[in-house]
C-alpha cells in the first residue's frame, strides 16, 4: 500500500482539515458566550429604569422654562479664568431677584467636568468660582433657590464678552451697554 491509501484509511479526527474547518465556528460560539457574559455583568448607564417618570418630569421642566419667559427673565453671564458673574434682569416690574441663584455648568459629553453651585446676590450680581477648561462647549442652567423658574443656554469658551441667556436681548441691552455691544443670545 502506498501512503495515500494509508492516509485515507485513517479516522477523520486524525486529519487536520476537519479541525481547521471546525475552528471558525468554535471561535464564534466562544466569542458569543464571552460577549453575553460581558453584557450581563456590565451596565452601560445610558438606559433608565424609570423612563416613564423621567418623561413626566420633562413636562415640569418645560413649565419652569415657560415661567422664566413669562417673567421676562434674562441673564448676562461673564466667565473669567476661575470665576463666574451672573447678572439677572426681568422685563416685569414686580420681579424681585432671589437672594440665591443655583448655577449648573455641565459638559454635554463629559459628566466628570460638571459643576454646580449656589451663588448669593451681592451688588446686583451673583458671583462664584468655577474652574472650567479654557475651551469647550458648555450647557448653563440657572434656577432660583425655590426652583420656580429656570433659564438654560449654551456657552462656548473662550468667550471674551458677556453671554446673554433669555428670550429677548433688548431688555438686557437697555440696561447694559456691554450686552448691546455683544448682541449674543443663547436659548
Amino acid at each position: 500500500m502506498n501512503t495515500s491509501a494509508v492516509a485515507l484509511a485513517a479516522p477523520w479526527y486524525r486529519h487536520r482539515w476537519p479541525w481547521f474547518l471546525m475552528a471558525g465556528p468554535a471561535i464564534v460560539v466562544t466569542a458569543s458566550f464571552v460577549t453575553l457574559g460581558l453584557a450581563i455583568k456590565s451596565d452601560d448607564g445610558l438606559v433608565t429604569d424609570e423612563y416613564y417618570k423621567k418623561g413626566l418630569a420633562i413636562n415640569q421642566t418645560l413649565k419652569l422654562s415657560d415661567r422664566a419667559r413669562e417673567l421676562g427673565l434674562q441673564a448676562g453671564l461673564t466667565l473669567a479664568l476661575d470665576s463666574i458673574n451672573v447678572r439677572l434682569v426681568s422685563a416685569t416690574s414686580g420681579f424681585i431677584p432671589p437672594a440665591r441663584l443655583r448655577v449648573t455648568v455641565s459638559h454635554p459629553t463629559r459628566a466628570g467636568l460638571d459643576q454646580s453651585q449656589t451663588l448669593t446676590l451681592q451688588d446686583g450680581r451673583y458671583s462664584g468660582r468655577f474652574k472650567l477648561p479654557a475651551a469647550g462647549h458648555w450647557v448653563v442652567l440657572l434656577e432660583d433657590d425655590a426652583r420656580s423658574w429656570r433659564i438654560m443656554g449654551n456657552l462656548i469658551l473662550p468667550a471674551s464678552s458677556e453671554t446673554i441667556f433669555g428670550k429677548d436681548v433688548s431688555v438686557v441691552a437697555q440696561r447694559s451697554p456691554v450686552a448691546a455691544k455683544t448682541g449674543t443670545q443663547s436659548q
